[in-house]
């Protein structure tokens, strides 16, 4: 089940990011495994705000993500599902309730900056509909997010921005 983060839970989602980025170890990037996650104030921010969704079963998170708006889009800022519990579609759910969020504030898509060559990064998000964005189309926001990216040493893999614009009914 999908809800919006509590204060209760935000110590427990520093320890699901930390248990996400495991995987990454996996696959040479040991740096990112070992990355610090958000601390419960830096989610805090997000959680105050209605930015911040759990996926919890028998109450407790098992995947969340947050949200932000960049250059006038929904911005996937992160989203985290314990290895436990992947393949299962809850990453898929809570980027939809983030698409859901960003359609209620009349954005046209959602944006994120992710790992090009990860599978359950890059690839994953291009089965999700999203397409690369070559820097020239990016708005100052995400590129001021590729940059602090690049300066804390994340392009040493395969990274760029992605976005996915939504359908238009009718």
């Amino acid at each position: 089940m999908i809800r919006l983060a509590t204060s209760a839970d935000l110590p427990l989602l520093t320890a699901l990011e930390r248990a996400a980025g495991a995987p990454f170890r996996d696959v040479g990037m040991a740096a990112i495994a070992d990355d610090t996650p958000a601390s419960p104030g830096e989610l805090a921010v997000f959680q105050t705000d209605g930015r911040c969704w759990v996926y919890a079963e028998h109450g407790r998170p098992v995947g969340y993500a947050v949200a932000a708006e960049v250059d006038g889009f929904g911005h996937v800022e992160q989203v985290s599902v314990l290895p436990s519990h992947a393949r299962r579609g809850l990453g898929r759910q809570l980027i939809e309730t983030v698409d859901e969020w960003a359609a209620a504030r009349g954005r046209p898509g959602l944006t994120l900056t992710t790992f090009v060559e990860v599978p359950w990064n890059g690839p994953y998000y291009e089965r999700l509909g999203f397409r690369r964005l070559p820097v020239e189309a990016q708005g100052p926001g995400l590129r001021a997010i590729r940059e602090a990216e690049i300066a804390r040493g994340l392009d040493r893999w395969p990274r760029a921005a992605f976005v996915r614009l939504r359908r238009r009914r009718g």
